[in-house]
């Protein structure tokens, strides 16, 4: 929620045009494995509020996806993210806040941005009720310890002193408010901001709606020369002009030494990199940050609330949850089932599911071998890099290994951290029940995962 906001940014965003045959492979094979990842139906798992299989995080869905209310899927091994810090917000009905996580910023005086509200500590504004946060905006005449009178109050919180994190997923699943001259915001700031000021801090605006767009969110990443109005910021926007107030959405950064990707639910919708910085700014996203959440009424950006505004106005907050790698980030790492260490893969040809055949006369290859696409995450595929960057293995039931040739390499659309590793079955598998494979680049090897084969 950048400070001394102005101006309006893109609404849009970025689209990618992919072969439709890779597309088609990649929605297959999630819509079959859909039922093997989820532990339980889509409802259950929206409703489901604790990390799911040891919180390990993987998410999956269509290259062309409806965005809709969901939690976070998840792959019990091998480990991809894991939990480092939550706030579940599961305290008494009407609690208060939990103070050793957060702490209520108290204050009037416009944030810069010209905001309306005063941000209390009080039980009003920010409160627990069956398992989640409520930040309550209220229309009520106000007046602080300080003697500024404002029209509105609300809650800011935050996890300065309390909680810091440097690189990780951090998300949040939550309900926004709506009406005219609303800015509830899920947002970081780093923390040595007392010691540099803003924008040298950095900022890392996670999700940010002004009211007049109901169906838009944003992303936004502030630093000196590219802050305010000028922040280096993207946007998403739901279909059929549905709006954000209408159910919860799970809003991440993806945070890592030089990129930082957003998404909404699971969605990754813009990437940032130092690429993208004005020439000669500095890249600040590379030191702890602290955790905020808050809905302002009124501002530069969004205007002020109107006569169609109604109040009091809530955002509801099932959880906060920060992740960080325990695989590094260069280990490449095959997708799983959930609680199994059987590979995610499809025929890549027939988009059949295992077990596989070691041949099928329906492959198109004139050897009809088949050839398995897998799902591998920590691949960096660089300018001119092409399938020789990886190579596989096969192990046998008795720990014989020989190669699996790798035939393509190639970038899932709209997930890049996930990559296609499509390999064909040699001589060596023609008589095996179950393959376990293995994948290699740049000198770093995957974690094992079977595949299933019948004669």
């Amino acid at each position: 929620m950048a400070q001394s906001v102005g101006g309006e940014p893109g609404r849009y965003p970025e689209t990618m045009k992919v072969q439709w045959i890779i597309g088609g492979a990649f929605s297959l094979l999630v819509g079959l494995a859909m039922t093997r990842i989820y532990v339980g139906s889509a409802q259950d798992l929206t409703a489901n509020r604790r990390p799911i299989n040891a919180n390990i995080y993987v998410a999956f869905a269509s290259t062309a996806p409806t965005p809709t209310s969901t939690a976070t899927p998840a792959a019990s091994d091998p480990t991809v993210w894991s939990l480092l810090w939550s706030d579940e917000f599961d305290g008494p009905v009407n609690s208060a806040i939990d103070s050793t996580r957060w702490t209520a910023e108290v204050g009037g005086n416009g944030w810069g941005n010209q905001e309306l509200e005063y941000y209390t500590n009080r039980i009003d504004n920010a409160y627990q009720s069956n398992g989640s946060l409520i930040i309550n905006a209220i229309k009520e005449t106000f007046t602080g310890s300080d003697n500024v009178t404002r029209n509105y109050t609300s809650a800011r919180l935050i996890t300065k002193n309390k909680f810091t994190v440097k690189y990780g997923r951090v998300e949040a699943r939550l309900k926004i408010p709506f009406g005219q001259g609303l800015w509830p915001a899920f947002w970081m700031l780093g923390d040595n901001i007392d010691s540099v000021g803003w924008p040298g801090c950095g900022e890392v605006d996670i999700m940010e709606n002004i009211g007049r767009e109901p169906s838009i969110i944003h992303g936004t990443l502030h630093g000196p020369g590219y802050s305010g109005g000028n922040g280096l910021s993207s946007s998403y926007s739901l279909t059929n002009s549905t709006a954000f107030a209408n159910d919860y959405h799970v809003f991440a950064v993806e945070w890592e030494p030089g990129v930082v990707r957003f998404y909404c639910d699971g969605i990754l919708y813009k990437t940032r990199t130092p690429a993208d910085l004005p020439v000669g700014t500095p890249w600040v996203f590379d030191h702890p940050f602290f955790l905020i959440l808050n809905v302002a009424a009124g501002g530069t950006w969004p205007g002020s609330p109107d006569a169609t505004t109604v109040f009091p106005q809530t955002m509801s907050v099932d959880y906060v949850r920060v992740y960080q790698r325990t695989t590094p980030s260069t280990t490449p790492v095959i997708i799983t089932e959930a609680g199994s260490n059987r590979a995610m893969a499809v025929d890549s040809t027939t988009f059949t599911y295992q077990p596989f055949h070691f041949a099928n006369s329906n492959n198109l290859s004139t050897d009809q071998r088949t050839r398995l696409l897998l799902l591998v995450a920590n691949i960096d595929l660089l300018p001119g890099d092409d399938s020789s960057i990886v190579t596989a293995q096969g192990e046998d039931p008795q720990g014989n290994t020989f190669l699996l040739p790798v035939e393509a390499v190639v970038k899932v659309p709209s997930f890049n951290w996930l990559t296609q590793v499509i390999v064909r079955l040699p001589d060596q598998a023609a008589n095996l029940n179950q393959v376990t494979v293995r994948v290699s680049c740049r000198g770093q090897t995957s974690n094992p995962a079977i595949v299933q084969i019948v004669p």
